[in-house]
């Protein structure tokens, strides 16, 4: 393996559900974080309990990785259908690590492990663990503090079961004499968090001020609620299952009102049920933060897989005409923030606010450094102070913003009214046109303020480029990867990166695509979404476009298979 290729390795871990490959996947992956290195996980499972092939698969490197690859160098095959299902893909260099119990085809790139004499049946796949580890050349101690803290003190047992099969499976393994080239040692490793996409929007909403969530589990959106709910008690939140979608968005509404800033997570099925809640939060001007955990549809679909192709579904959810921001992060680090923003941007303008993100993002590990938390800022606990208004208080006084002055029930002596129906400004129903024009007009003018708070699309690459990657959401990684890539041959390469998608400022990014000899729009759909609302908002038509829709995430490779004549 030559001095380029050691620099990044793809290791996947196969299996039945019910084998263990999550335990192992993490317990590794956070190992090689520990170590010094940068992972990149994509967790490929099917919608059920018990079988079924599933894999947990890490893109490993000392450099940042931000995109997934096809070809393996490490399988590690907790069953014979992981080797028959992925052989294919080995790189020249390529290793299959198997149970010697298994009947499979026996070549030189095999090595064939006596899972059952290094643990007893349980710990088999933590016998895999030792063994890949110690091809990796990762310090025995380091995987084995990081299982002790996989499985907490409270499962001793399992834990002095765990050490055993990781100290036999690594003395087994330092005997063999494997041609395997291990990674890089990191001298000096830095300080770094293993986050999957899911934790980072929960972190980020909690440092933004969010004080309520509720949820009702759909995949993959339901671990943001989970997470939230282990900090609960700590960060003074509540977090709430509903019933359904319907209660859920209602639930968080209500909350919001009463001046407790407010999200919901879900998936495409569990959204369809929140579109008239959605209306009613632009109606009633109450700050709302809705995540939408893309996977493919329609209906069920694909409930454990991948997509992109909720973009115009929010853009138009909810009932009449009003304004909205959706955000779409392409990393870690802007789940992070763009969390932040979209809870400050539901404030202030007092309504629904979209984070669209994906299964393969929601799921993915990476190593994160340590946000700075300097200058966060969280939304302020509600007070008087600032606010203008006058006797009577008016809720949705018309104002030159659109933002009118928010009072909160109970709180102080005025009396705060508030109506689904269309309102007059002290919120009492009202069927004078007149009026309805009026506020018709008041609730879009937020949307000025709106726009101008919009994030600009990111560009990597030279100015004027002979080829333009657009893209957006998770996309990002894959799309740069292959930008270098295309660079490193000497092509003139730049990419385009949405983390906002609406509102769409053509000023920001209009002339760049312009100077491009050739735009290309890779996206994770069917039909070139977010190509579409460009060529709308614009009148910019990207002719050629790269799209996937059977389930799995962008890559690269499929990227530049794409592109060939």
């Amino acid at each position: 393996m030559d001095a380029d290729k050691k620099r990044i390795m793809n290791i996947l871990i196969g299996g039945e559900a019910g084998q263990g490959l999550v335990t192992v996947g993490q317990i590794l992956a956070k190992g090689l974080v520990r170590s010094g290195y940068a992972i990149c996980v994509t967790q490929d499972y099917q919608s059920r309990i018990r079988g079924g092939h599933n894999t947990f698969a890490m893109r490993v490197g000392t450099d940042e990785v931000q995109a997934p690859q096809e070809a393996i160098d490490l399988l590690v095959a907790l069953n014979a259908e992981t080797v028959g299902l992925h052989r294919n893909q080995l790189s020249d260099q390529g290793l299959i690590i198997v149970d010697e119990a298994l009947e499979i085809i026996d070549d030189n790139n095999t090595l064939r492990v006596p899972f059952k004499r290094l643990s007893s049946d349980q710990y088999t796949n933590i016998a895999a663990l030792g063994v890949c580890s110690a091809l990796l050349g990762l310090d025995e101690g380091v995987v084995s503090q990081t299982a002790v803290d996989f499985f907490g003190k409270t499962h001793l047992e399992i834990v002095e079961e765990n050490r055993r099969a990781l100290e036999e499976s690594y003395r087994w393994a330092a005997k063999k004499n494997v041609a395997f080239e291990k990674l890089p040692f990191i001298d000096d490793p830095p300080q770094r968090m293993m986050m999957n996409g899911n934790e980072a929007i929960a972190l980020g909403a909690v440092a933004a001020g969010l004080k309520f969530c509720s949820f009702y589990p759909m995949t993959p959106a339901t671990s943001i609620a989970l997470n939230l709910a282990r900090w609960a008690k700590e960060m003074g939140l509540i977090v709430e299952q509903a019933e359904d979608e319907i209660a859920a968005i209602n639930m968080a509404l209500g909350a919001s009102f009463a001046g407790a800033p407010s999200m919901v997570g879900t998936s495409g099925g569990g959204f369809a049920l929140m579109a008239e809640g959605i209306s009613l939060a632009a109606m009633t001007e109450t700050p709302v933060v809705i995540v939408i955990a893309q996977r493919p549809a329609p209906a069920t679909g694909l409930p454990t897989r991948t997509e992109q192709a909720d973009l115009e579904f929010v853009l138009h959810a909810g009932h009449g005409e009003f304004p909205r921001a959706i955000f779409t992060p392409g990393t870690i680090e802007q789940c992070f923030e763009l969390a932040q923003k979209a809870v400050h941007i539901a404030d202030l303008y007092q309504g629904p606010v979209f984070i669209l993100t994906d299964q393969f993002l929601a799921d993915s590990y990476r190593a994160v450094i340590p946000f700075d938390l300097n200058g966060i800022s969280p939304v302020q606990p509600w007070s008087t102070k600032g606010l203008k208004f006058s006797t009577p208080y008016r809720r949705f006084a018309v104002t030159d913003s659109g933002i009118s002055p928010r009072l909160l029930p109970g709180l102080t002596e005025h009396l705060v009214v508030a109506d689904s129906d269309e309102h007059t400004e002290d919120g009492h129903i009202t069927e004078d046109l007149s009026v309805r024009t009026q506020m018709v007009q008041k609730r879009l003018k937020k949307g000025t303020g709106i726009r101008a708070e919009v994030i600009p699309p990111e560009l990597q690459g030279e100015e004027k480029p002979d080829l333009l990657l657009v893209a957006w959401g998770s996309s990002k990684g894959a799309v740069e990867d292959a930008a270098a890539t295309m660079r490193a041959r000497g092509m003139r390469v730049a990419t385009l990166h949405f983390a906002q998608v609406w509102p769409l400022v053509p000023e920001l990014f209009i002339d760049k695509m312009q100077e491009a000899k050739e735009v290309v729009a890779v996206e994770g759909n069917a039909t070139g979404q977010l190509a579409r609302l460009i060529r709308r908002e614009t009148g910019f038509h990207i002719k050629d476009m790269i799209l996937r829709y059977d389930g799995l995430p962008m890559t690269p490779e499929f990227i530049l298979r794409a592109l060939k004549p």
